[in-house]
């Protein structure tokens, strides 16, 4: 377990996860991964990753495996393309939810639920999809930026704008700077009853009474939403598996309890599940085969073995046939011309392949010299094949057989015209005859 590396690429941060141990019954207790988390600041969060990634494999040489969890495919594209710049290629990408349910059922937090919703509030918006937890096939799946961990801190910052304890900003360098106190705010208001942060503007202060009556809307709003996902599925749920940022909040867990009627799961250290799912999912990519040049990876290195394979095969299959029908008429036709059919043959066989000819793919390929017909191959390849392959039914002559005995100069082959050689005047050669 420890060889695999896991990877969320989220708006807010880069999170990384490493497992070092398994608890007893194969479960995955949360202190046994190593975590880091990477803020994003103003770098673009693929580049971010597919940098922070490098880096780590090439501090850590014992790494075999890499999974990166991604939200949809433009989000997939995207680290791709980053990936590929920084010329790493022994990775995999896995959907989010896939990620989540998967560490979901190592801990055996979901155990015993067979459809659930997955409820991810993270910094850049709200996910809810509808999972079979057997099968972990998503029956339904909505997402919204309206409601996010950023908007939460926005109506922190306006709240304490409004009450004149902290003086608005005269920069973003500055919004941001409070933006980022009332975030930490939040996070200690999930565990504490009320937080006091002073800053350059001013005094950061909050009770967490205050707080869940500022977001109430906000969260009810996302529980209908919720609610709205299931009905759109048309599935029965038993279950909410609350994650992200902002699942630590208690009062998230409490409406949807409330909303759903269904128990709300919220697994310790929620917004790294995505992250620790994906290393769990880790395995090596098939690596380079040793002909391949380096730096490059073949088609078929980069396909599923499902795609790739059945091309292969077809052109070598391809490829071998071709050589064997140049071969069997290189040989046929020095045979045919060797016992003297001549002319004669080759303009009878290139009458008959006007023709077209029904051939079996079944049929086994003619290697006998007997038939002169398959001497010559047609003008095409395919036609080329399918002579040698099969030879073309001979066609039915009403010509009557001569009924003259043979002679000397008389050559009889079976199927083909009699051939009669022409007797040689002796003074076309005006030397003397041999002696006797």
């Amino acid at each position: 377990m420890s060889s695999v590396l896991g990877v969320s690429v989220g708006a807010g941060a880069v999170r990384m996860a490493r497992p070092h141990a398994a608890s007893p019954h194969g479960h995955i207790a949360p202190h046994s991964f190593d975590l880091q988390s990477i803020p994003v600041g103003e770098y673009q969060v693929e580049e971010l990753a597919a940098e922070a990634i490098g880096v780590t494999l090439e501090a850590t040489p014992g790494i075999e495996a890499t999974a990166i969890a991604y939200r949809s495919e433009q989000h997939a594209r995207a680290i791709r393309a980053s990936m590929a710049r920084q010329q790493l290629t022994n990775y995999e990408l896995v959907p989010e939810i896939i990620a989540a349910l998967e560490f979901a059922h190592s801990t055996g937090d979901i155990r015993g639920i067979s459809s659930l919703v997955v409820y991810d509030l993270g910094s850049s918006g709200l996910s809810v999809s509808v999972v079979d937890a057997q099968t972990r096939e998503v029956r339904h799946s909505e997402r919204t930026s309206d409601i996010s961990g950023d908007y939460l801190d926005s109506l922190i910052r306006e709240q304490q704008i409004a009450s004149g304890r902290i003086a608005h900003p005269a920069d973003p360098a500055g919004l941001a700077a409070l933006d980022a106190l009332c975030r930490e705010a939040k996070e200690q208001l999930s565990s504490n009853t009320a937080v006091a942060l002073p800053s350059e503007q001013g005094l950061v202060l909050l009770a967490q009474e205050n707080f869940e009556s500022l977001i109430m809307l906000a969260i009810e709003s996302s529980a209908r939403m919720a609610r709205d996902v299931i009905v759109r599925s048309d599935r029965p749920v038993h279950g909410v598996l609350l994650i992200g940022g902002c699942a630590r909040i208690p009062l998230i867990a409490k409406v949807l309890e409330r909303w759903m009627g269904v128990p709300v799961i919220v697994p310790d250290s929620p917004e790294t599940v995505i992250t620790r799912g994906a290393a769990l999912l880790a395995r090596p990519v098939r690596p380079i085969r040793a002909s391949t040049p380096p730096g490059r990876m073949l088609d078929d290195e980069l396909s599923p073995a499902w795609l790739s394979a059945p091309p292969k095969r077809r052109r070598k299959r391809e490829i071998n046939g071709a050589v064997l029908t140049v071969s069997a008429l290189a040989v046929v036709a020095a045979i045919g011309l060797g016992l003297g059919y001549g002319p004669q043959v080759l303009e009878r066989d290139s009458q008959s392949s006007e023709r077209p000819t029904s051939v079996s793919p079944t049929s086994a390929p003619r290697t006998t010299t007997l038939d002169p017909q398959i001497a010559v191959a047609p003008g095409t390849t395919t036609e080329t094949e399918e002579s040698v392959a099969a030879p073309p039914p001979r066609r039915q002559t009403t010509t009557t057989p001569p009924t003259t005995t043979p002679g000397p100069n008389t050559i009889v082959v079976p199927g083909l015209p009699t051939i009669v050689l022409p007797t040689i005047p002796t003074e076309v050669f005006p030397f003397p005859p041999p002696p006797r």
